[in-house]
């Protein structure tokens, strides 16, 4: 999915202000004090939300206004930014294997590198992922089905990877705005820690 069509301009970004529900389940299943990709951050709403949870944060995106306005509004928390084009012709992060306790992708999607992305995680990091959905074209963009999962597919990779799921879903839902949203939630071998989310039904 293209910067525009993903992530639109920088009021786009900040106009959605609440982090994911998804994400906000999941995330206490990151290991405490880890460190966390935000991949496509934007202007940073799970940036924030999970360093002020105590996470250090990496949060990469292509828009560099964006990202300003994440260094202006950090305060103190722990969070760096670096800017990528992350739909270049070499994949920027292909140094930083196994140096992420957990990585976070919303509402984003370019299949070329979806497939490098569970190299990032260290053994029990966790993959937090939610995107548009087939069928989504019915509710507005994004529209091209090139940038909206097919049915099953966020489950396939994971599978493909031998990623532990451990949640998943693939739903209409209302807020924040109409749209088909696909989901997982993911852990690369063991979770580092028990905890108790993980025998919820």
């Amino acid at each position: 999915m293209t910067a525009s069509e993903s992530l639109g301009t920088v009021p786009t970004h900040t106009s959605i202000a609440n982090p994911s529900a998804w994400v906000t389940r999941f995330c206490p299943l990151i290991a405490a004090g880890g460190r966390v990709l935000d991949l496509a951050a934007g202007s940073g709403r799970h940036s924030v939300y999970l360093a002020k949870l105590g996470f250090t944060v990496l949060a990469v995106d292509r828009d560099a206004l964006a990202l300003e306005l994440l260094e202006q509004s950090k305060g103190g928390l722990a969070i760096e930014t670096e800017q990528y084009d992350l739909e270049g012709s070499s994949w920027p992060l292909a140094d930083r294997s196994g140096l992420f306790d957990a990585v976070v992708v919303t509402n984003y999607l370019y299949r070329p590198y979806l497939d490098l992305l569970p190299d990032l995680l260290a053994e029990g990091g966790v993959l937090i992922y939610e995107t548009f959905a087939h069928g989504n074209a019915a509710f507005g963009k994004p529209s091209n089905p090139d940038f909206l999962l097919q049915t099953g597919e966020l489950l396939d990779f994971t599978v493909r990877h031998g990623l532990h799921v451990l949640a998943y879903s693939d739903l209409y839902q209302a807020q924040p705005k109409p749209a088909m949203v696909q989901s997982v939630c993911a852990v690369k071998g063991a979770l580092k820690e028990r905890h108790p989310l993980q025998f919820q039904g």
